[in-house]
């Protein structure tokens, strides 16, 4: 059965086309993307007109794509930018109206509940007891469990994205940013660490697969099954360098693309307190995250 799932972050619109059949895993198909930038696209915490404009014209493409490539159905869901955004429910209105697709809201906790799905199914059980940490545009996941729904599961307002605008383009203090991150993680820390530690501690999403890549992780062309890590030594490293480079000279390092490369510095900042405050030496980097563990809930159900 071929299948879309169509993911509105608060950075990027993303479509992916997948083949998904009972007892294996969705093979990738096809995907469409682009940067909508959604969390820049607020006004006085609205979805802007502009915003607006820009969401409706991408989900007709991607519901028109999705036609092309042969989907019996599209699941499409949006993240923190909408779901926070004061007009949120009018925004999803409108782009369902105009595309014929039944866009949800997705909240916080399930974000971190099927990207830790994703991530338990792509290791399996032997990985133990798992930690599961997702950096997006708008939020913080964070979740931890031995089985496949997570027995803690958080979302903190500290995407790269957001961060960016509300600290960095505002001209506030970058040390102020960091105690400010870490006040909020360690909020959390304690309450997901008095269930139990880690077996295997796992990082997704695209902010920390760039992370990986900068300080040597293997590039995407060498595909889904080499293994991938990022350590925490060379993360601290990284993030004093990153404080000194403009985005031109941010977006000429390894696995970061000219759109992220803006909000790169405050994504390594959430990265370091994370693996700070959790004591993680390194974290394994899954290349499976929300997208596939909406796909796989959904085959589950089917």
């Amino acid at each position: 059965m071929r299948m879309g799932v169509l993911d509105i972050g608060s950075n990027t619109g993303h479509l992916l086309v997948v083949d998904a059949f009972r007892g294996g895993p969705p093979v990738a198909a096809y995907s469409y993307k682009e940067p909508l930038r959604l969390a820049q696209h607020l006004e006085d915490d609205a979805v802007s007109d502009d915003g607006r404009r820009r969401l409706v014209a991408f989900c007709q493409e991607a519901q028109r794509v999705a036609e092309d490539q042969g989907c019996a159905e599209v699941m499409a869901f949006a993240t923190s930018a909408v779901r926070e955004a004061t007009n949120g429910e009018e925004v999803i209105a409108e782009v369902n109206a105009a595309t014929g697709l039944d866009l949800q809201v997705l909240a916080g906790d399930d974000e971190a509940r099927l990207t830790f799905l994703a991530v338990r199914r792509w290791f399996g059980w032997s990985s133990g007891r798992l930690g599961v940490f997702d950096i997006g545009g708008g939020s913080l996941e964070i979740a931890t469990g031995a089985d496949e729904t997570p027995d803690v599961a958080y979302s903190l307002p500290l995407g790269a994205g957001r961060l960016t605008r509300d600290w960095i383009d505002a001209g506030r203090d970058v040390d102020d940013l960091r105690k400010y991150v870490r006040a909020q993680i360690a909020d959390q820390a304690g309450a997901v660490l008095r269930v139990g530690g880690f077996d295997h501690a796992v990082a997704t999403s695209k902010t920390f697969r760039s992370l990986a890549r900068v300080c040597g992780a293997a590039p995407s062309a060498e595909g889904p099954f080499v293994r991938r890590s990022l350590a925490h030594a060379d993360l601290v490293d990284l993030v004093e360098r990153l404080r000194d480079l403009d985005d031109d000279a941010v977006a000429q390092l390894p696995g970061v693309s000219a759109d992220r490369a803006h909000q790169l510095f405050a994504g390594a900042l959430v990265a370091d307190a994370t693996m700070s405050l959790f004591g993680l030496d390194s974290l394994e980097v899954c290349p499976w995250a929300l997208r596939e563990g909406v796909l796989l809930e959904r085959i589950d159900h089917l």
